[in-house]
């Protein structure tokens, strides 16, 4: 059977989480016409979340799923692009752990991509602040909106937020591009859209409906520093010819 959708879900240490996330999804997929798969990528855990995911998955046997799993922590960019090269469908969707935009709000960045509007859509807290029922702390908050600021001036992308959780791709188009990304961990998601841009494929931020969960694990001074690291490496990398040329080269 041909699928229609891919959905990958990275995960670290999110055995307290995982169930209900995964729940959710197998629950919104058991009511929709598309055919889709869903993958758990276990980023080197060292609680039960592979355990607790293959559990949930189990329980719904009408929807193709499967959990891989390796024993070293390498990074949300390396779990996703795990999840990316095993997907069998054409097209991708990448979501959080925490679900932080539910995953109803799929089919907003799908259909572009479906319509073949766009080859890369991503959500954006940006666009519509009206949209965010939970906020974070004001000075994550505000923290994000400093390195988004940096990332637009850092490297000439138009976009207001890079760092959702939730971004959908053309495989076909996207995923010879994993061949030379470097970027295994938060800088991935401006890697994603960074060389994206630069090799031509059409992108697009779309306002989506968003929610801060108080257990986030990213630390605001420590992760803010290895962002800022990875954005200069992305345009090291660039500047070095490391992406390739660009359709207009």
């Amino acid at each position: 059977m041909s699928l229609d959708l891919s959905i990958i879900i990275p995960a670290y240490n999110e055995e307290d989480r995982i169930g209900n996330s995964l729940s959710e999804i197998l629950k919104y997929l058991s009511n929709s016409d598309s055919r889709t798969e869903l993958i758990v990528v276990d980023d080197g855990s060292s609680d039960k979340t592979a355990a607790v995911a293959e559990e949930i998955c189990a329980g719904s046997p009408d929807i193709p799923s499967r959990v891989i799993r390796y024993e070293a922590n390498r990074g949300k960019g390396f779990a996703v692009k795990t999840g990316i090269l095993a997907a069998a469908a054409n097209i991708a969707l990448f979501s959080d752990a925490d679900l932080s935009t539910p995953i109803e709000e799929a089919e907003k960045l799908i259909a572009p991509i479906r319509n073949g509007e766009y080859d890369v859509t991503f959500g954006s807290r940006a666009l519509d602040r009206s949209l965010i029922g939970t906020h974070q702390p004001w000075r994550r908050e505000q923290g994000g909106k400093v390195f988004n600021l940096v990332v637009r001036l850092m490297t000439g992308m138009p976009f207001w937020d890079t760092q959702c959780g939730f971004k959908a791709f053309d495989l076909t188009k996207f995923r010879p591009l994993l061949d030379v990304m470097k970027i295994d961990r938060f800088g991935f998601d401006v890697e994603f859209l960074y060389v994206s841009k630069l090799r031509g494929l059409r992108l697009k931020e779309i306002a989506v409906r968003w929610n801060n969960d108080e257990r986030s694990k990213v630390s605001v001074i420590r992760d803010s520093v290895r962002m800022f690291d990875e954005v200069r490496q992305i345009r090291g990398n660039a500047k070095a010819g490391i992406y390739g040329k660009t359709d207009a080269d």
